[in-house]
């Protein structure tokens, strides 16, 4: 076959195909102009009984109806008489006296001058709220770009059957309008963006009161993250509410550091993203420690037939939202929005309050890394005896011990963080421990505790080490210290049981890991031992 011929086989061949691929895309552009056009003659006219409003960026009405009952009118006029300053102060604090007796004059003064932003106002924010105005907050500023739907009506503070379709806003307003007549409110029916934060978090509407409070409760891990790392850069203060969906056990909520926080999606997502952008600590978030587990509600997954249809994404709300249930049990977004809240008006008011941290993992943390202590000195004893070195009474059996370069923070980093909380072997959550993953190389140098020095050749605190220092274990700065060069990648995480049969086989045996593992589990560990390189760099 010719070149030339060859030649003009392609080219027919390159043609054909960008004919055929020309003719299905113009037949998909001609079937959805066809539906376009069916689904615009199915819209009404707008005349006397078809009216219509203006939708935002975000797809809700610029002017949304507001449902209001004969009670809401007088609940409103009543408000903006108590606004203007036409309401009893006598009536205020008698409607507030169980919260003088217990803040004192002083924090309440502070109390109800404060300022307070709440973004997200549906199960968590709604009832969070409640509790400020309730407790005699005087400014507060509603932002969230929902309506009241059907399905909220389990787990919102304030919503009835009247005011589905009504922004949540608004419908909490008028609602604390009929409790708190004098709490001023400014609602923006808007979603929170990282673009408008200078605007929706902006001083009070008069005078210059920047904001006493931030309350996180958005389940969006982007407006999330954006609010909280805007708030944490500028100083304002805020707590996040972390996920209450799939949670039940009410003794198992606890308000600490993001950094501490524990058996949460949410939040070990928002954690990390926020560490990209330096913030690693010093928010406080309300949590649940409850772990999933059988017979436990977890996220549903979407049908088949919306995977068939295609372009799942498009059916949530907004860009980025979450398309697939999240199972919610109604009580639990009201305890966790009233921890924040009661976390906010503990602060504003002076009130001392230190929290307990997550039953247990303080302590569990602790034992860990005495048990890696002890793990690495057994080791540290056997290279140097398996070099023929006798060891001082004053070294590693006399109970010096061998140094290790790691903290509590470091295990907890391992632990929750990068294992989540599981055996790396079986994903088992009891009796945790950390320990080398790779035995220790068979060709180490040589290692020579010297004796103990006398007072006249006493070296100096910065005295190197020697060049026969173990390449596990080095004598660094001090002769009589032995410190071991570990790293938190070369840690995995596994049950007692499960790190004991390790430093037999692998690092006291020198078993290979492959010999005694699934190559399931070697490739999760080496995942999480990446993760772990990936993570070290923004901590």
């Amino acid at each position: 076959m010719s070149p030339t011929h060859h030649g003009q086989l392609v080219a027919t061949a390159v043609l054909s195909g960008a004919l055929v691929a020309g003719t299905i895309l113009g037949f998909q552009h001609i079937r959805r102009r066809v539906q376009l056009d069916e689904l615009k003659r199915s819209i009404p006219d707008i005349d006397e009984k078809h009216t219509a409003n203006k939708l935002t960026d975000y797809g809700a009405a610029a002017e949304a109806p507001i449902s209001m009952t004969h009670e809401d009118d007088r609940g409103a006029l009543l408000a903006a008489r108590a606004r203007l300053g036409d309401y009893d102060e006598e009536l205020i604090q008698e409607q507030l006296a169980r919260n003088y007796v217990f803040l004192k004059d002083d924090g309440m003064t502070k109390l109800r001058a404060a300022f307070v932003i709440v973004v997200g106002c549906g199960g968590v924010g709604s009832h969070a709220t409640v509790a400020l105005a309730r407790s005699g907050v005087s400014k507060l500023r509603l932002i969230d770009f929902d309506q009241v739907s059907l399905s909220s009506l389990n787990r919102h503070a304030v919503a009835t059957l009247t005011d589905v379709g009504t922004p949540k806003v608004h419908c909490i307003r008028k609602r604390l309008e009929q409790i708190t007549p004098w709490t001023h409110f400014d609602c923006r029916n808007e979603l929170f963006r990282a673009d408008a934060a200078d605007e929706l978090l902006a001083d009070w509407t008069t005078g210059e009161q920047r904001p006493d409070y931030v309350i996180d409760a958005i389940d969006n891990i982007d407006t999330k993250v954006a609010l909280l790392s805007y708030c944490h850069q500028r100083k304002i203060r805020v707590v996040s509410s972390m996920g209450a969906g799939c949670k039940s056990d009410p003794s198992r909520i606890f308000i600490g550091d993001i950094s501490t926080s524990l058996e949460d999606g949410l939040s070990r997502t928002t954690r990390r993203r926020l560490r990209l952008m330096g913030v690693s600590k010093g928010i406080p978030v309300v949590y649940s420690s409850e772990k999933p587990g059988p017979g436990k509600a977890q996220l549903l997954p979407l049908p088949d037939e919306e995977f068939e249809k295609g372009r799942v994404g498009e059916l949530s709300v907004l860009p980025d939202f979450r398309v697939r249930i999240l199972p919610v049990l109604g009580t639990m977004p009201a305890i966790f929005g009233y921890t924040a809240a009661n976390h906010v008006i503990l602060d504003i008011a002076g009130y001392p309050h230190e929290y307990i941290t997550a039953k247990g993992r303080d302590k569990m943390h602790d034992g860990i890394l005495t048990n890696l202590q002890g793990c690495e000195e057994r080791l540290a004893a056997a290279v140097l005896r398996g070099e023929g070195k006798a060891l001082a009474e004053d070294t590693v059996d006399g109970g010096l011990g061998v140094k290790i370069p790691i903290t509590k923070e470091d295990v907890a980093f391992l632990v929750e963080e990068i294992y989540r909380g599981k055996s790396v072997i079986s994903g088992l959550s009891t009796r945790l421990a950390l320990i080398r993953w790779q035995r220790i190389p068979s060709k180490t140098t040589a290692i020579q505790p010297p004796p103990k020095p006398s007072s006249s050749t006493l070296p100096s605190a910065r005295q190197p080490a020697s060049d026969t220092s173990s390449e596990m274990f080095n004598l660094r700065y001090f002769p009589t210290q032995i410190s071991s060069n570990i790293a938190l990648g070369d840690l995995v995480c596994m049950t007692k049981e499960e790190a004991a049969e390790h430093e037999r086989g692998v690092l006291k045996a020198n078993m290979d890991p492959e010999s005694l593992y699934s190559p399931n589990t070697l490739r999760l560990v080496e995942c999480r031992r990446r993760e772990v390189q990936d993570l070290e760099r923004i901590r």
